[in-house]
């Protein structure tokens, strides 16, 4: 029965329901595998700094408190439990248990004395998470439960790793060639299975553009950037922003994902520069003001935009460029700015 039972835990880390509601899935259907007394399972910081409770079974508030502070994860890197290796018990330490801070103030307080601990990670080696089965006995957990635990582990990183639905997510673009994870503080992390590029370097202006997509609610967008320079002498890449990361708690914001621009409809690095401005709502005399133009030069622009486009308007020209992401967006700095107006309202 514990052999059928590997597929079923596979399933449900394979399922796409939201990750807090899989993970405690996997713990309930794990523990018909490898009987616990209370479990733990937590994401590691996408950063590398600590870790976030996502499900637990028979802990109550203060000991899953006390689980997301420092200590856990300073007595997880003294006992070398967050290396890729097989799972741990207090009994594998060269000294008592006792001698740890989370065990002395927590766990061993709350009636258990043993434990199985391990890292999770991904195929590539990257750390995924940490899990901790709790045992109130004191006699250490047989050998073959242990391997047990280790054969799933696999499957156990699988399910939690949040940058899977990312990388999914990811594979709708057409031709990536390069790609980037977003997080909440602003910094990139590597896509997997995708390289990277100097346009999506820490803190340039398209990641913060990127990001401030996402925050703006937007689940997916696309638009053109320039290579080389405003002038784009290098052409032009075509930029795509999915928003993900199955909640706040995996620290993620989304992808930012690098594809060629194929067939730009014979618009112009500055007709793309146009309409970005046109997009983001500046009349004719705002966009000759950003782009430091005459206004009878911008409307030459936007004659020869609406043919290219085949769009009757400047309003539908806006929308077709949108939604087909044939422009380059205004950035801070080549905004708007607002026009002064007489006491007359003009």
């Amino acid at each position: 029965m514990e052999h059928t039972r590997g597929p079923e835990l596979a399933e449900i880390a394979d399922s796409a329901s939201p990750l807090s509601e899989r993970a405690q899935e996997m713990l309930e259907r794990l523990r018909r595998i490898v009987p616990f007394d209370a479990a733990w399972l937590a994401l590691a910081d996408p950063m590398g700094s600590g870790y976030t409770s996502i499900a637990s079974t028979d802990l109550d508030a203060g000991t899953l408190q006390y689980l997301n502070g420092p200590t856990v994860t300073h007595d997880i890197e003294v006992t070398q439990t967050d290396r890729a290796r097989p799972p741990m018990s207090p009994s594998d330490l060269p000294y008592p248990v006792s001698e740890l801070p989370t065990w002395a103030e927590c766990f061993i307080p709350a009636g258990f004395h043993e434990a199985l601990g391990v890292a999770l990670f991904d195929r590539g080696e990257r750390h995924v998470g940490f899990l901790v089965l709790l045992y109130c006995s004191t006699q250490p957990p047989p050998r073959a439960m242990r391997r047990r635990l280790h054969q799933l582990t696999p499957v156990l990183a699988r399910g939690i790793d949040p940058l899977r639905s990312l990388v999914v997510a990811a594979r709708v673009v057409r031709g990536a060639t390069a790609g980037a994870v977003l997080c909440c503080d602003r910094a990139i992390r590597p896509l997997p299975g995708l390289g990277g590029d100097a346009l999506l370097a820490d803190g340039s202006v398209l990641v913060e553009l990127a990001c401030s997509r996402v925050d703006d609610g937007q689940p997916f967008t696309s638009f053109l950037w320039p290579r080389g320079g405003r002038h784009a002498p290098d052409g032009h890449v075509r930029v795509s922003v999915l928003a993900g990361g199955e909640g706040p708690s995996t620290g993620l914001l989304g992808t930012v994902v690098l594809s060629p621009a194929t067939d730009l409809r014979g618009l112009t690095p500055r007709e793309l520069e146009v309409l970005g401005l046109l997009i983001n709502g500046c009349s004719n005399q705002q966009i000759a003001h950003a782009l430091v133009v005459a206004p009878r030069t911008v409307a030459t622009h936007l004659e020869h935009i609406l043919a290219k486009l085949g769009a009757p308007t400047r309003t539908l020209a806006a929308v077709r460029a949108e939604r087909d992401g044939f422009y380059v967006p205004a950035t801070h700095g080549r905004r708007c700015v607002p026009q002064r107006h007489n006491k007359d309202g003009w």
